[in-house]
């Protein structure tokens, strides 16, 4: 087996030192971009706390839901009912002052 960079190695043994930026460019120049894929490959995923998704987190992000309380929920509610109110009695509030419509 030659030492070429394209040609399969260990990668413990790249994981221990750090690569230059110089050293990366070289590997990928040396690389064979129509080199076939071996069955065992996995792709990198940047980091270990990564959980696979169908996008990368680099192109969109998964989202985060986050449940909310009581209180905010009853605040959201007072707010919406409060300008149906003002609605229903023919005023408006668009300007942020109370006036009739």
């Amino acid at each position: 087996m030659d030492d070429s960079p394209s040609a399969p190695t260990d990668n413990s043994s790249l994981l221990d030192q750090w690569l230059s930026d110089e050293e990366l460019t070289d590997f990928a120049l040396a690389a064979d971009p129509n080199a076939p894929l071996s069955n065992d490959a996995v792709p990198w995923y940047g980091n270990s706390n990564f959980q696979r998704s169908l996008l990368p987190d680099w192109y969109m992000p998964r989202p985060i839901a986050a449940t909310r309380g009581r209180a905010t929920k009853i605040v959201i509610i007072s707010i919406v009912a409060a300008f149906l109110i003002i609605d229903a009695f023919g005023l408006c509030i668009t300007s942020g002052f109370l006036s009739l419509a």
